[in-house]
């Protein structure tokens, strides 16, 4: 008899999902390349129509919209590979990388390790074709459901390439597979497992948060089997994932001698946010999620957790939520959410730790960041999801932020209002009264919406080593732990302005303002009216701080392109480097700011 493979391929690998997602992949390929400047199209006769000549007489036809900041909508149905007089349909963006390598500048070796982040993105796209629903069953979901349905990184085509999963791993711990797991716990001797917490958060009240009594009591046998005090030892959880590849292997020695115990598993089931370490408790929501290194690759750097973000998270903490509570503009008009990393674990490796230089991933290995969850933040009637959900549209061809729209009873206009005046005011307010920049990505803030799906407030999440400061030093400084403040990259104020200009202008509303043309009937120019509004208010609410306005210039001309595919092509994202983020991020080019014009145009 026929021996029956090990693992059947999955459902989502046939043809109808696989072209449709790589048709979309595709153009999102060439339309990031394009805006970084990777590849030039040229515009090819009748309006809207584009021609992408490569090397070996081949050449990509498209039909695409323009947009702010030189932004390409391409349309993915348009897409036409041309060899000589041959034409055929687009579909495939592993063809397109090795058609264009030479324009790109890549090495062999880059190009080998592209095609496979490609093609693993590609079959996580396939997988969400095959899941997709309609925009009214999305905007229905929970805030955890709705993670599965998330489609990554939009600034980055190699989004969701996960180097070092297995197919069983990804259709296991990977978002978009909406799986769940336990995770497993360890215990570690104090004498190389630091934890750190929020004032009034000790180690035993953590525990007795997050495990059930009984739980608790078998791990405690279990450290006592081996010959430990379990209160002395350090308990953290572990990503099973890590815990077969990574810490078995690696901390052999000490699992032999009982530095390390191993304890069992979570009763509770767990399942990843869209940032795949950061888990949420799925029997238990109230439960914090908890945020574990994963030695994989994707988008840019390996997965790990190091000692400068562990340290951080809690001291940071403490800092950011003392500033919001005592601030009346961020507590009573804002009301922002940050949620915070309230303890920490970190477990160096005894010889990985004596070697500085090794690659960073090494570094990384073993610890934990515990986060509150949203739902404890949340009043009655309230929804909590992404702004990444914004960028979402559902299987049957409508955007979610219309169905909110249509929910809230506001028009298209005031609900955008609603939604910039909840989102920018309080980044605004951290970034110039206290000099702090966060990275508030679309996965990053969470738009809290009342009881009428009207935007009222954002909640703010991924502090630790990720706050960056100005390079010399405020009076708003004075209060955050030095232990901290040694730790945190200082860059200049213009750079700091990346937080709003390119982690949210360039980095997420040049997407938006695709879907609120086409969906919202709102034009873009327009659009970019709305958003200096809420800009323009702070400045007059505030004529205090013009000095710091001026430092930071959001509303100038043009800034720096943040190029990311470039950082990760041509830089160092396939390269294993000693240090995470030695610079900042990789600029290519200038800018037009939409905002400095928007005056003009709202008037």
């Amino acid at each position: 008899m026929p021996v029956e493979p090990a693992t059947a391929p999955p459902p989502h690998l046939v043809p109808a999902h696989w072209t449709a997602a790589g048709r979309t992949l595709l153009a999102h390929t060439i339309a990031e390349m394009a805006y970084e400047e990777m590849v030039t199209p040229r515009s090819d006769g009748p309006a809207q129509s584009w021609r992408l000549d490569l090397p070996g007489g081949v050449s990509y036809a498209f039909r695409a919209r323009r947009g702010a900041f030189g932004a390409w909508r391409i349309r993915p149905e348009s897409l036409l590979r041309r060899v000589g007089e041959h034409e055929s349909p687009a579909t495939d963006p592993t063809r397109f990388v090795v058609d264009a390598a030479d324009v790109l500048g890549l090495s062999r070796a880059v190009l080998a390790d592209l095609v496979r982040d490609l093609t693993a993105t590609h079959a996580a796209d396939a997988r969400l074709h095959a899941r997709a629903i309609p925009a009214a069953d999305l905007a229905d979901l929970s805030h955890e459901d709705l993670e599965a349905h998330q489609t990554g990184h939009p600034c980055m085509f190699l989004n969701k390439g996960r180097l070092g999963f297995s197919a069983a791993d990804t259709a296991r711990y990977t978002p978009e597979a909406a799986g769940e797991f336990r995770l497993v716990w360890l215990a570690v001797t104090p004498d190389l497992a630091r934890f750190t917490a929020v004032p009034g958060l000790d180690r035993e009240t953590l525990l007795a948060g997050e495990l059930d009594p009984a739980t608790r009591a078998t791990f405690a046998d279990r450290v006592r089997d081996r010959g430990g005090d379990p209160d002395a030892y350090v308990w953290l959880p572990v990503h099973p994932f890590q815990w077969d590849e990574v810490i078995l292997p690696l901390y052999a020695g000490q699992i032999a001698d009982g530095t390390v115990v191993h304890l069992g598993e979570s009763v509770d089931r767990y399942r990843p946010l869209q940032s795949i370490r950061t888990l949420t408790n799925l029997d238990r929501p109230g439960r914090r999620n908890v945020k574990v290194p994963l030695m994989i690759r994707n988008t840019l750097v390996w997965r790990g957790l190091s000692e400068a973000q562990t340290t951080c998270a809690p001291r940071l903490t403490t800092w950011l939520q003392d500033l919001r509570d005592g601030d009346a503009f961020l507590r009573d008009d804002c009301r922002v959410v940050m949620l915070g990393e309230v303890a920490s674990v970190t477990v160096p490796h005894p010889t990985y730790r004596d070697l500085p230089d090794a690659p960073y991933k090494y570094q990384e290995l073993l610890g934990a960041i515990w986060r509150e969850p949203v739902h404890g933040y949340l009043e009655p009637g309230e929804r909590a999801r992404t702004m990444a959900t914004l960028l979402l549209e559902g299987g049957d061809g409508r955007a979610v932020v219309s169905e909110l729209v249509d929910r809230s009873g506001l028009t298209a206009r005031e609900w955008l209002r609603a939604y910039l005046g909840a989102l920018l005011p309080p980044l605004l307010h951290y970034l110039y009264r206290y000099g702090a920049s966060f990275t508030p990505h679309g996965e990053n803030v969470v738009l809290i919406s009342d009881a009428a799906e009207r935007p009222s407030r954002i909640a703010l999440k991924d502090f630790g080593a990720d706050v960056e400061l100005l390079p010399f030093d405020l009076p708003e400084y004075d209060r955050i732990p030095a232990q901290a403040r040694d730790l945190l990259h200082r860059w200049p104020a213009t750079d700091l302005a990346h937080s709003i200009l390119s982690a949210i202008c360039a980095g997420h509303f040049r997407f938006f303002t695709d879907i609120v043309e086409r969906h919202l009937g709102v034009p873009e120019r327009e659009f970019w009216s709305l958003v200096r509004e809420p800009i323009d208010a702070y400045h007059r609410r505030f004529p205090e701080l013009a000095d710091r306005f001026a430092w930071f210039d959001l509303l100038g001309p043009e800034f720096g392109r943040v190029a990311l595919n470039r950082e990760q092509l041509l830089g160092g994202g396939f390269h294993d480097r000693a240090e995470r983020d030695a610079e900042f991020d990789v600029m290519y080019g200038t800018l037009a700011n939409p905002l400095h014009t928007a005056e003009v145009d709202g008037a």
